[in-house]
């Protein structure tokens, strides 16, 4: 079984200290759902309900937050949390008992005899939210439960325009058996399904601030407003459900037949019945069996991602459901791809391709992981593959010299899970073309040195994963010829000599190149002195910094070094960089080495990969260990004891998630993007490595 999360009032002993952690759940279109765990907003991308229009990055903040009050005869209490602008601060965690996640967010709260039991859903594959309250009142007297959901009806970022208007309608002759609204707004429009009284209000304007955009120096302030509120009685000794649903699409797709939902409530037997909703069908669905199908729908539907995915370990079942988070539809294709990261980035080349082994292959996805390599392949233009897909009619950016040559490497890792030789034969042509542009020379001063090592970037081009640029500013140029680079190179063509033989086309000119870059390598990158590899060679001092790339020359399937030179990088990547978080970006005894990450964004980049620890490189460092010892049972043993933080990296942060990054110095507390795809790939990874890859040696 994977792991239920559940967090007590320890947890929330202050407000601060719930904004700490947060819940996210996803669509499969780019849409999501995260709050914190006492349930309030502490960055702008937090959201109830964000929405997404044109799968994967046309999202839309819907239902920005939930205000929650409960009224026991004349006593009203505030259950919900969230800290104004004013920094005056909503304390309904007081009452707040229990938060648990497993496969869909829950909370508990007990308020002087009345319990009240919240449970949160998505419709993957739909921007639809659920929300159901079971109210158990224990009390003499009547309770009554309110909730006031406030509304941005922006994009993603960004904050709601000055006297921005909502408007809300009641549907007529909807089909549902209990109360449906539109709610429109900036041209969107959203439906509301409830069993509760829909009552209008306002509008009414909150404005708050993020805790979280304060600490990294952005927009630190945001603002919602409410129109309506949605409310439920329960008697004394009864127990009542309050559901609500929201959707983009559906019953009011043909606008039905609406009453006004200003505060005056225009009356139902004055609403106009005419035209409209087919009036005379059966309606059969109540707002309560709907939340219920989703909710549960939900629950099966992860469930049944960890059967597929088949790990033993509780860590390695939970994360290949969050692995699922990161997969998304991308409309434009019409094919899958990989979301980098929650709640700031979109679906990268290079992270989709070091994502995708750990979070498709070794979770059992092997058709999302075909979709998502047509997907690039279609996009392959002089031997690269998209950086970035905009949305619209622009051209994908190609400014990575590294997403080509692990597209390789993908499709390898692919056919040694699967066995599907249609499948490479398919991706052969294309995987000609990128070598070949190598070789030739490509965008971005790509290209094959005389050495046969390749060399990229010049000038203000950032072409490797360590891309930070601040205007004129390079903290890690990397021009040359890195040292991750021509390990992927030369994996990639050994991979086309295998795929050369086995698919007839006897092409002996991979394997020769091939042997021709390992004579290059060692000589070019190998430092005796430090026994370990050097960063790149470029003729400057980057050439000797201690960095984790040279990692992937001892991880990837197909290697240069002889067995003494890989374990003394191993044990040099130990030494100076390891975390059981993840691995430094620069030692901590190199003169630019940030211990800290945070601040405004000049800060933060120079920061970013001057130090700070990534969880991705972890993989690689795991799977490189237990290669120089052999597979061992005592090699086995010990990463699967170090793996075990993992647990506790999951709890803090975003539940059940790995993040991007943590401060070099002493990696407590995550940053940057709460839940990142390469970090929950890679770590699969290497969990596919103990329980299975061993046992076919």
């Amino acid at each position: 079984m994977s792991r239920k999360w559940v967090y007590g009032k320890q947890d929330w002993k202050t407000y601060e200290r719930g904004q700490e952690n947060c819940y996210l759940m996803t669509n499969g279109l780019g849409g999501f759902s995260s709050m914190t765990m006492t349930g309030s907003v502490a960055r702008n991308d937090h959201a109830f309900f964000m929405a997404c229009t044109k799968a994967p990055n046309n999202r839309y903040n819907m239902v920005h937050r939930l205000a929650e009050k409960l009224r026991i005869g004349d006593r009203e209490y505030v259950l919900s949390s969230q800290q104004s602008a004013d920094r005056k601060v909503e304390e309904g965690y007081r009452y707040l008992s229990e938060f648990s996640y497993e496969d869909t967010p829950m909370w508990r709260f007990h308020v002087y005899g009345v319990e009240i039991v919240k449970e949160a859903a998505m419709k993957n594959g739909e921007n639809t939210a659920a929300l159901t309250y079971r109210i158990i009142n224990r009390t003499r007297g009547e309770a009554r439960l309110t909730v006031t959901p406030f509304y941005q009806f922006t994009p993603k970022g960004k904050e709601p325009d000055a006297g921005q208007k909502f408007e809300w309608r009641e549907i007529r002759n909807s089909g549902i058996n209990g109360t449906a609204c539109r709610i429109e707004s900036n041209d969107l429009s959203l439906e509301l399904i409830t069993d509760g009284q829909v009552s209008g209000i306002g509008p009414v304007w909150e404005t708050y601030f993020y805790s979280y955009d304060a600490c990294d120096g952005r927009r630190d302030t945001g603002s919602a407003a409410a129109c309506h509120q949605i409310s439920i009685c329960v008697e004394s000794g009864c127990e009542k459900v309050l559901s609500i649903i929201y959707r983009m699409d559906g019953i009011g797709a043909d606008k039905g037949q609406e009453s006004s939902g200003d505060p005056a409530n225009t009356p139902r037997e004055m609403a106009d019945t005419s035209g409209g909703i087919d009036s005379s069908r059966e309606i059969t669905d109540s707002p309560r069996e709907m939340a219920a199908r989703i909710t549960e729908g939900l629950k099966a539907y992860r469930k049944g991602l960890e059967a597929l995915a088949g790990f033993r370990d509780e860590n390695a079942r939970t994360l290949s459901k969050s692995a699922d988070q990161f997969i998304s539809l991308r409309e434009s294709t019409g094919g899958k791809t990989i979301l980098a990261g929650y709640p700031f980035f979109e679906d990268w080349g290079r992270d989709t391709m070091i994502a995708l082994p750990g979070v498709c292959i070794s979770t059992g996805r092997y058709e999302d992981a075909e979709s998502i390599l047509r997907t690039f392949a279609a996009y392959e233009r002089r031997g690269l593959m998209p950086n970035l897909f905009p949305e619209g009619r622009n051209d994908p950016m190609y400014n990575t010299v590294d997403a080509a040559l692990l597209f390789i490497n993908c499709v390898w890792l692919y056919y040694s899970a699967s066995g599907n030789a249609g499948f490479v034969e398919e991706m052969y042509p294309v995987m000609e073309r990128i070598i070949e542009n190598y070789k030739a020379g490509t965008d971005y001063e790509i290209r094959m040195e005389e050495d046969c090592l390749i060399r990229a970037g010049s000038g203000l081009d950032q072409v490797t994963w360590m891309d930070v640029r601040v205007g004129d500013i390079l903290p890690t140029p990397r021009h040359g010829k890195p040292v991750e680079i021509n390990a992927y190179w030369y994996n990639a063509l050994r991979i086309m000599g295998r795929f050369s033989d086995m698919l007839g086309k006897s092409d002996e000119a991979y394997e020769e190149l091939a042997d021709k870059v390992r004579a290059s390598f060692e000589k070019e990158f190998w430092m005796e002195e430090k026994h370990c590899l050097r960063d790149v060679v470029s003729g400057t001092k980057a050439d000797t910094q201690i960095r984790c790339n040279q990692i992937w020359a001892v991880s990837m399937p197909f290697t240069m070094l002889g067995p003494d030179k890989e374990r003394q990088i191993v044990d040099t990547v130990f030494e100076k960089l390891y975390t059981p978080y993840g691995l430094r970006t620069l030692e901590e005894a190199d003169p630019e080495f940030k211990p800290f990450y945070g601040g405004e964004v000049l800060k933060r980049d120079l920061a970013y990969h001057q130090g700070t620890v990534w969880v991705y490189p972890l993989g690689a460092y795991y799977t490189a260990y237990l290669k120089v010892h052999g597979y061992s049972s005592a090699a086995k043993a010990y990463v699967k004891e170090q793996l075990e933080v993992m647990e506790g990296a999951m709890r803090e942060g975003c539940v059940g998630q790995l993040p991007e990054i943590y401060d070099g110095e002493n990696p407590v507390s995550s940053k940057g993007c709460f839940a990142q795809a390469w970090s929950t790939g890679e770590i699969l990874r290497v969990y596919e490595a103990l329980e299975r890859q061993a046992e076919k040696r």
